[in-house]
């Protein structure tokens, strides 16, 4: 799926995603008072940590967040249901990548990169029990990649990445549907 960030008309940022089924989205940023775009961090986050449920593999599964709009494109006959099952398959998984790329853009913004994956250690530890899965140097990986983002971003005013296919979130199945042939009698 590629991602062009650019700034938008507001002052914030758009990211415009081009999904491998033609559907063509815009998804606004809220991030005027940051020089660092949130869903950027989002990106860098979730790509570098190997996030499919986060909010850019949950995009590219066919997930519509309410504040996206579709530019162009054809959805599913079935898109409304599939986000919504796409969403609500990851809600935990996107409450966890909100929270590390909090801690990202966090480090980024104010100029400690190298406090990042304390501040990640931290942010999991009040999720769960244990180390985080990702080694601090990944962490180090995923500000080094935003901070290279940002770079981009100030210097051409926008910045155009693709997220990996294989980073795609899991379409669960409908609850109460059958899949199958019907038994004869």
């Amino acid at each position: 799926m590629l991602v062009v960030f650019a700034h938008s008309n507001t002052g914030s940022t758009v990211a415009t995603l081009h999904r491998g089924d033609g559907v063509v989205l815009q998804l606004p940023g809220y991030d005027r008072k940051y020089r660092v775009p949130h869903d950027l961090a989002h990106f860098a986050t979730e790509r570098t940590l190997e996030m499919s449920g986060g909010v850019f593999g949950s995009i590219a599964a066919g997930a519509v967040f309410s504040n996206m709009r579709v530019v162009s494109g054809r959805p599913r006959h079935d898109s409304v249901a599939r986000s919504r099952l796409i969403l609500d398959g990851c809600k935990q998984s996107l409450g966890l990548a909100e929270l590390l790329a909090g801690m990202v853009h966090h480090a980024v913004e104010t100029d400690i990169p190298d406090q990042a994956p304390v501040l990640v250690r931290k942010a999991w530890g009040s999720l769960r029990a244990g180390e985080p899965p990702w080694p601090d140097e990944v962490v180090a990986e995923a500000t080094t990649l935003l901070s290279e983002l940002v770079t981009d971003f100030e210097a051409r005013g926008s910045v155009k990445v693709t997220w990996p296919d294989h980073l795609v979130a899991e379409v669960p199945q409908p609850k109460g549907v059958r899949r199958g042939r019907r038994g004869r009698t």
